[in-house]
């Protein structure tokens, strides 16, 4: 440790929060308590509220966490979203010199517990100091329920979500079968599907059958990666209802047709954007209804009754949902532990990811590695080919990835 620098640490949160990133954010300061702290080489653990815009404020606004007792630290631990605070801000060039001179001011490390594609402060904020001349360690601790950074198994938030996703489609279910219906449930995932995949272990079973009459619900799901053909989709859901009577649908916010564009926009009638040009999806219900719209029309024999049709759009709720996995929890705790870990070994900044070692049932296992922050900045990561099937349905395969994450669901018993 002689060789580190001396200064003080500040932590940041950034992007959507999730429901064990503060998980990450205890790790973290748990870590340099225990290490850096102790070895008087960090002075301070700064928390910054609302991630850069903390440390770039006149004045600084910031929450000393040097000394914070164990007992809150594992209050805030247990608790959804970003007990920080959050943002998402895109640095412009004049917004990322201020942040580094202000950094340059307070510390020698920083932490930010972000999804690396929005922003990309910690890549940014190592390449600036360095080129400054000015010795800054940054490290980023991933968190995203979309699942959709690169170099990870997968990322701390995703599980506790994709047990959300489950349970509901669950319950959704139950209900569909008590009154009959379509019904079409709208979840988050712009580019990756791995969280509208999730809804697949609502089934209870590992293996589905080719017909989507005979699987139980949901019987259709699409995500991103497979393109989505409004006559095929149509012409899935009308198989399923006049077998059924019932049809359980389950879609990703970021379908897009074979030339990669979204449909959701092609169904709004407002194109409202976000700070990074990116049309709002998650707050619309846009999608679902006019996908039941779709489903209406098609479905409505001449001069007959339409079938009833409803669509949910699941949106924030799937992100702080306060009944986590335990193994979410555990990894998130662990990510944030194991930054503090780099640092204090001499590591000059990395993002953390998540290796899974044993997928053997009951026996699931990972450990913590590191990835340069370059590699998981700004790219984004799709979901596997074999993790999908038939273009409306989820294979085994991601039933045996994703399983072991959500843990132990409830069983139902019918007449």
């Amino acid at each position: 440790m002689s060789d580190l620098p001396t200064g003080n640490a500040a932590i940041g949160q950034s992007g959507g929060p999730t429901a064990v990133i503060n998980q990450s954010l205890v790790g973290v300061v748990e870590g340099l308590q225990k290490g850096l702290v102790a070895s008087g080489t960090v002075k301070q653990i700064l928390g910054m509220r609302h991630g850069v815009r903390g440390i770039a404020k006149d004045g600084g606004d910031l929450v000393d966490l040097t000394a914070m007792p164990a007992k809150t630290l594992e209050a805030v631990a247990q608790t959804p979203s970003a007990a920080l605070g959050s943002t998402r801000d895109k640095p412009d060039e004049e917004y990322c010199a201020q942040i580094l001179q202000a950094a340059a001011r307070t510390t020698s490390a920083t932490s930010s517990i972000s999804a690396a594609t929005i922003p990309p402060t910690p890549a940014e904020s190592a390449r600036r100091a360095a080129r400054a001349g000015y010795e800054m360690r940054c490290f980023h601790v991933p968190k995203t329920i979309d699942n959709d950074l690169k170099e990870n198994d997968h990322t701390p938030g995703f599980a506790s979500a994709a047990r959300f996703v489950t349970l509901a489609h669950m319950g959704d279910a139950l209900d569909n079968a008590s009154l009959g219906g379509i019904k079409i449930n709208v979840v988050m995932g712009r580019q990756a599907g791995f969280l509208t995949a999730a809804a697949s272990l609502a089934r209870g079973c590992r293996e589905t059958d080719k017909d989507a009459a005979k699987r139980p619900a949901p019987h259709l799901i699409y995500v991103p990666e497979v393109p989505f053909v409004m006559d095929h989709f149509l012409h899935d859901v009308d198989r399923v209802y006049s077998a059924l009577g019932r049809c359980q649908i389950a879609v990703s916010e970021g379908i897009r047709d074979a030339d990669g564009n979204e449909i959701g926009p092609q169904l709004m009638r407002s194109g409202e954007v976000d700070a990074h040009g990116n049309v709002q999806l998650s707050g619309s219900g846009a999608l679902g209804d006019g996908l039941a719209d779709a489903v209406k029309k098609a479905l409505t024999p001449a001069g007959g009754k339409a079938p009833r049709v409803r669509a949910d759009t699941f949106g924030y709720l799937q992100r702080c949902w306060p009944a986590t996995s335990s193994v979410d929890a555990m990894e998130a705790r662990g990510v944030g532990r194991h930054a503090a870990k780099l640092a204090a070994d001499g590591d000059a900044g990395a993002s953390i990811t998540i290796i899974r070692t044993s997928n053997v049932p009951g026996d699931y296992r990972s450990e913590f590695g590191r990835a340069d922050l370059s590699a998981v900045a700004r790219h984004a990561r799709h979901m596997p080919e074999d993790f999908s099937d038939d273009g409306n349905n989820i294979s085994a395969v991601f039933y045996d990835y994703c399983h072991p994450l959500v843990g132990e669901l409830p069983t139902f018993g019918k007449l």
